[in-house]
């Protein structure tokens, strides 16, 4: 059942989370007995973390960015350039276990399979960081921030609202036909989550597999290294283009009410300016908001799928009523 893997890493100034985590992805891929590659994006680093592949990891496909290029243009690059059957979208501070392909397999022999994730723990292992996500909405507001699991381990449909891009296996030509992560989300924040809603939208499922597990040392490829405003700033424009890409029907009119009322006006009275810059940029992007609406409403009538984001969510909620769950 084992299928080639093409393993993505992108990378920014992360020669130090390279040195730490590349071995235990080096040793996954080997158990996993089957062709792999390891392809490592680096997005303009100031570090050493060129020249400590080239030395250190000439197995390793480097390519390099001509400038700094953000998330989603860099796994782009890599996923281009792959060539085998699934893709792992790989962060560069993800520790893989020895077993971590082992019940992944399973889920690609259902032709309707876009991608399966692991369980994601904290670096120290003594939490769960991610597992899978409901889909649900807060009041007009698209949200996947709430996490279950399966009681039952052998649990082989447990869906989630989307893989994240930390540590996702996915099927390269259903990647490929998505045309990877969309870059209106560039530099960070929010395209796994657009990824994963056009996967469903088109009738493809994204799993959660609890008994394959990574270890994630949190913040360690982007928070750190950028100033926190501008995350806030960022992850504030994306989460309002998401909306803007995928909502639809009464919630799409009314969304914009709900934006002034409980985020815009709150936050500039709490003296949160910078949330006033997220909202210009997102208005800045409405062209290509549409743009990406109508790329996916192509590729649904190309496979003749009906499905919005509502139906997502009830093929969810019913497949989880069926099982016993803990909610994290």
């Amino acid at each position: 059942m084992q299928k080639s893997v093409s393993i993505i890493i992108p990378n920014y100034n992360g020669k130090h989370l390279l040195e730490k985590y590349l071995p235990s992805v080096f040793i996954a891929a080997q158990n996993a007995d089957t062709e792999f590659e390891i392809i490592v994006i680096d997005d303009g680093s100031k570090d050493d973390s060129i020249s400590f592949i080239k030395e250190n990891y000439q197995q390793v496909k480097l390519l390099i960015n001509d400038q700094n290029r953000g998330f989603s243009y860099t796994c782009n690059h890599g996923i281009r350039e792959a060539k085998h059957e699934l893709i792992l979208l790989l962060n560069s501070d993800v520790k893989l276990t020895p077993d971590y392909f082992e019940h992944q397999w399973k889920y690609f022999s259902k032709p309707d399979t876009f991608g399966v994730m692991a369980r994601i723990m904290s670096v120290d292992e003594s939490r769960i960081e991610d597992a899978a996500r409901f889909l649900y909405y807060g009041g007009c507001r698209i949200k996947a921030n709430k996490f279950y699991y399966s009681e039952n381990p052998e649990d082989e449909n447990v869906y989630t609202a989307y893989l994240s891009g930390a540590n996702a296996l996915v099927d390269a030509q259903k990647l490929k036909e998505l045309g990877g992560f969309d870059e209106i989300y560039s530099p960070f924040s929010s395209e796994d989550f657009d990824l994963s809603l056009r996967a469903w939208q088109l009738g493809w499922k994204c799993y959660y597999e609890h008994r394959s597990s990574c270890f994630h040392h949190v913040s360690g490829s982007t928070k750190t290294q950028i100033k926190s405003k501008f995350i806030k700033k960022i992850y504030y424009r994306n989460r309002y283009i998401l909306q803007g890409v995928h909502l639809h029907g009464l919630r799409k009119i009314l969304y914009p009410l709900q934006q002034i009322f409980t985020e815009l006006i709150p936050k500039l009275l709490t003296g949160k300016t910078w949330v006033l810059e997220s909202y210009k940029d997102y208005l800045a992007h409405q062209h290509r908001i549409s743009t990406s609406r109508s790329q996916l409403d192509m590729l649904k009538q190309k496979y003749h799928s009906n499905l919005n984001v509502s139906n997502v969510m009830t093929i969810i909620n019913q497949s989880v009523s069926t099982k016993k769950i803990n909610r994290l």
